[in-house]
C-alpha cells in the first residue's frame, strides 16, 4: 500500500499533468509558433464574422474562391484596435495583413492588421512588418 507521501506526490503529478494537457495546446494555438514568420496580404470579401472568445475571427473569401479563416487579436486587443461586431458586415471588402499557417494547405492566418473601407484596425501594431 502506498504511503501518504507517495499518494500526495502521485496526486500532485496528476494535477500538473492535467493542467499542462489543457494549457500547452491553448498556448500553442494562441501563440505565433504555428504561423510563418513572413507576412502576407489577403484581399477578399467577408463571409462571416465571429466575435466570441477565445479570439474573434473572420472568414474571408479570396479572389481565387478560397475561404480563409482570419484570426484577430484576443477580444480586448480587437476592441482596442477599434474593430467591433458592428464595424463590418458580410460582403464587405477587406484586406488582412498577417502571418499564415506554416502548413500552406490550411487557409488560415493570424491578422496583425485588417483594413476595411480604407481604415486600419491594428490588432498587433508591434508585429506589423514594413517593407
Amino acid at each position: 500500500m502506498a504511503s501518504l507521501a507517495q499518494r500526495r506526490v502521485f496526486l500532485g503529478l496528476a494535477v500538473v499533468g492535467t493542467v499542462a494537457a489543457v494549457i500547452v495546446p491553448a498556448a500553442a494555438h494562441h501563440g505565433w509558433s504555428w504561423a510563418d514568420g513572413d507576412q502576407i496580404e489577403l484581399k477578399g470579401q467577408i463571409q462571416s464574422i465571429a466575435m466570441a472568445p477565445p479570439h474573434p475571427m473572420l472568414h474571408v473569401k479570396a479572389a481565387d474562391g478560397a475561404v480563409w479563416q482570419v484570426d484577430l487579436g484576443n477580444p480586448s486587443q480587437t476592441a482596442r484596435s477599434g474593430f467591433t461586431g458592428n464595424t463590418a458586415k458580410v460582403g464587405d471588402a477587406i484586406t488582412a495583413i498577417g502571418n499564415r499557417h506554416r502548413d500552406h494547405s490550411k487557409m488560415h492566418m493570424k491578422a496583425v492588421r485588417i483594413v476595411i473601407a480604407g481604415k486600419n484596425y491594428d490588432m498587433y501594431p508591434e508585429r506589423i512588418q514594413t517593407n
